[in-house]
């Protein structure tokens, strides 16, 4: 049969993500594959796991053209692994896995060469170091003392980022501690440099015992995972007091409630849940991986009512679709693809909520939407599991079925069926707001090209704007510094409650909506609960408690403005402490310039012509200062250059990091650009920024870390690649002007 040749219509920055991150490239990184082509791709891979099950060619090409529909249309998009490799030789498919620690050095070498695999085929992988023996413990082989879970995390890390550098995706880890864990305080600390476990976001496994003790204000065992033998014990109040601090400070740890994660196992004979994936919607058995999907809500909506017949048969193609990715995957372990297959567990989840009920008129934060919120998850879980019981009538039970909780209910293709994943760069893809979280923002500035600046407005916003009269630009400019229309008198305020942003809904409003969609998943809900800068640690353990009460099986919070200040305060300075009326305020003094200095010089090609780049450093090895010198003297550039270089050495002498001048600088553009070694030199600003990290690739200089030349950490409000704005949601962060995300 011949193919659809319609064109697919995709907004202007959903292609630009495409062809940045998903699009086939040649060795020279051009694109070399459309869109059309890339969804014709992931279709005809996924309908051809219909050929293990009798069926004919003719029906698997219809099959696949119900596929490209319903991904070309923006309905449904599955995890980035399965757009990125599906059809290709790498056929990798799944977004996260779990690998098991055992307390043995085999064990744990083990896993960091998984880990390695993993990372590089594009997964991301959590863990739980709850199997280790606590720093201070006897090693019996050697009777020498253990060094405990965080100097392994420490080894994790490193690996990680060193396998990102080449791999398709950035790594990405969930590290996971039990809080009766004897070395539960180092752990939750563990980040409290930020130079440290960059590539893990890190949560406590909170158990109902310790809940109750906090409940109680009693003390809690802590447990020896070695010897099974209570320790210590520890001030439950103490202990989740530092915890809400720590969260209050810069958003990690999460929490996992992990004996409720485990009460909703679907299969306790395959084993016990330790661990999810990354962002941690996900809970895995060891070696299990999870394949993920959104179904996009926005487009589940007409004459302002849910078209559930709509939803209904996109939910059973999902569910089909999902169902394949499993047998046409290409594990990056045999025993991964072992335990996957025994419980063929999926993730149907959705995007573009916000957009759906601003579609209705329904305030996110309002009990019609808390209602619908259960209404429409629990219609979309019905489905999916009727969807998975007619493929099991099929294709048969998944292998582990005997003993599941579902054991004599209900015949099942897939133990789970539901998640609630974060979709930021899926989400931009499709052209709607992020999984469950509330708009962003209703308009705002992207800078693309060359600098450009272009205004960004939420169309239904513009729309309504237009259509009610009062759509002005320099309205929707000034929208877009304000971040909220909740302060603007010439806007109607029935127009204010429905488009509401993330930082207009109460930390309590997101919680209760998480636990609306949680009731009616069977994994969990990836989301991050906003907080304003001003929130207090009693608003994060507000949160927490209420969290747990309303059966979520984790919760992640962010308060706005944390990371930023701790990295405002560099590793040299300590944060301005902070009174009732405001930060204290304090004059910054360089250090002074001492009699000898040491240093290197780099030569860069510029369009400008050659540019030779002096940087040196003080008698302790901390960067200090920068100079240039242009091949042809005088002139505008030469100039600029020496403005450049004075201002850089005045960053580095106030004890600025060097990866915050480098994120300034690097991929600033001029009308003369060159090639060079190693790339395209974009202006003499770039080929400053570029000599300058060099100069700390050589030997980890400077009061940075100088591991990651392309500033790929997340530490920042901006983004390491196109420097917009970073927004935390849906449990992970991202950026919506270019689809940088750190863990999707």
């Amino acid at each position: 049969m011949e193919h659809a040749s319609s064109a697919v219509k995709l907004a202007p920055n959903s292609l630009k993500v495409l062809e940045k991150r998903y699009l086939k490239k040649n060795e020279e990184g051009k694109v070399t594959e459309t869109v059309e082509e890339l969804f014709r791709r992931i279709a005809s891979a996924i309908a051809a796991a219909d050929l293990q099950y009798d069926r004919s060619e003719h029906e698997v090409l219809l099959l696949e053209e119900e596929f490209y529909e319903m991904t070309t249309s923006l309905d449904f998009l599955p995890n980035s692994p399965t757009i990125m490799n599906a059809g290709r030789k790498l056929g990798q498919l799944s977004a996260c896995f779990v690998i098991p620690i055992e307390d043995s050095m085999d064990s744990i070498f083990d896993a960091v060469k998984q880990t390695a695999i993993i990372h590089k085929s594009g997964g991301g992988t959590g863990f739980s170091f709850s199997n280790l023996r606590p720093s201070g413990d006897i090693v019996g082989s050697t009777k020498g003392i253990s060094s405990g879970p965080i100097s392994f995390m420490t080894v994790f890390d490193t690996a990680t980022e060193a396998v990102k550098q080449g791999g398709t995706r950035r790594g990405a880890n969930m590290g996971i501690l039990r809080v009766d864990h004897p070395d539960i305080i180092e752990f939750m600390t563990a980040k409290d440099d930020n130079e440290r476990f960059n590539n893990f976001n890190i949560s406590i496994a909170i158990t109902d015992s310790f809940m109750q003790a906090v409940a109680d204000d009693t003390a809690y065992d802590l447990i020896n995972p070695r010897t099974k033998k209570v320790v210590k014990q520890l001030k439950a109040r103490d202990v989740f007091d530092q915890i809400v601090n720590h969260a209050w400070k810069n958003g990690e740890p999460g929490l996992v409630f992990i004996d409720r994660i485990n009460a909703a196992n679907p299969t306790p004979k395959a084993g016990k849940i330790e661990s999810t994936n990354p962002c941690g919607e996900q809970p895995l058995l060891p070696y299990e991986s999870c394949n993920l999907g959104s179904i996009n809500l926005a487009k589940m909506v007409a004459d302002k009512s849910v078209d559930y017949e709509k939803l209904r048969k996109t939910v059973w193609k999902a569910v089909h679709f999902l169902d394949n990715v499993i047998d046409v995957n290409r594990y990056p372990l045999p025993k991964i693809d072992e335990v996957t297959k025994s419980n063929r567990k999926i993730g149907l989840g959705v995007m573009g909520w916000a957009d759906m009920l601003i579609q209705m008129g329904i305030p996110y934060n309002s009990d019609s939407a808390i209602t619908l919120a259960e209404e429409v998850m629990g219609f979309v879980q019905s489905e999916a599991k009727s969807a998975s019981a007619a493929l099991a009538a099929e294709r048969g039970v998944f292998p582990n079925y005997e003993g599941s909780i579902y054991d004599g209910k209900i015949r099942l293709r897939n133990a789970t069926v539901t998640t609630i994943a974060p979709t930021g760069t899926l989400s931009i893809i499709a052209g709607c707001s992020s999984g469950v979280e509330p708009l962003f923002a209703v308009s705002f500035v992207r800078t693309v090209m060359e600098g450009t600046k272009l205004l960004e407005i939420n169309p239904y916003f513009e729309k309504v704007a237009k259509d009610r009269g009062f759509w002005a630009r320099d309205l929707m400019e000034r929208i877009a510094d304000a971040g909220s229309l909740q302060e603007f008198a010439e806007i109607p305020d029935d127009v204010k409650a429905a488009f509401v942003t993330a930082h207009d809904i109460s930390p309590l409003e997101h919680v209760t909506m998480q636990a609306a969609f949680q009731k009616y998943i069977d994994n969990a809900v990836s989301k991050t609960v906003n907080f304003p800068h001003n929130a207090t640690p009693k608003d994060v353990e507000e949160v927490y408690l209420l969290a747990y009460q309303l059966n979520c099986k984790g919760v992640t919070v962010y308060r706005d403005g944390s990371r930023e200040d701790q990295v405002l305060s560099t590793g040299k300075t300590k944060q301005e402490p902070t009174s009732e009326s405001g930060p204290t305020q304090t004059k910054i003094v360089p250090r002074k310039r001492p009699e000898s200095i040491a240093g290197a010089t780099c030569h860069m090609k510029t369009g400008c012509g050659h540019i030779y780049i002096t940087v040196n450093e003080d008698e302790n090895g901390q960067l200090f200062e920068l100079f240039t010198h242009m091949g042809k003297a005088g002139g505008c550039a030469s100039s600029q250059a020496e403005a450049i270089g004075r201002l850089v050495s005045l960053a580095l002498r106030s004890n600025i990091e060097p990866e915050v001048i480098i994120k300034q600088l690097k991929g600033i553009t001029c009308h003369n650009q060159a090639w060079a070694p190693g790339g395209k030199i974009t202006s003499c600003s770039d080929a400053i920024a570029k000599a300058l990290e060099r100069y700390m690739q050589r030997g980890d200089k400077g009061s940075g870390s100088g591991k990651n030349g392309h500033g790929e950490t997340m530490r920042i409000g901006a983004c390491p690649e196109c420097g917009g704005a970073v927004e935390h949601e849906g449990g992970c962060a991202v950026c919506h002007c270019c689809g940088f995300t750190k863990c999707q």
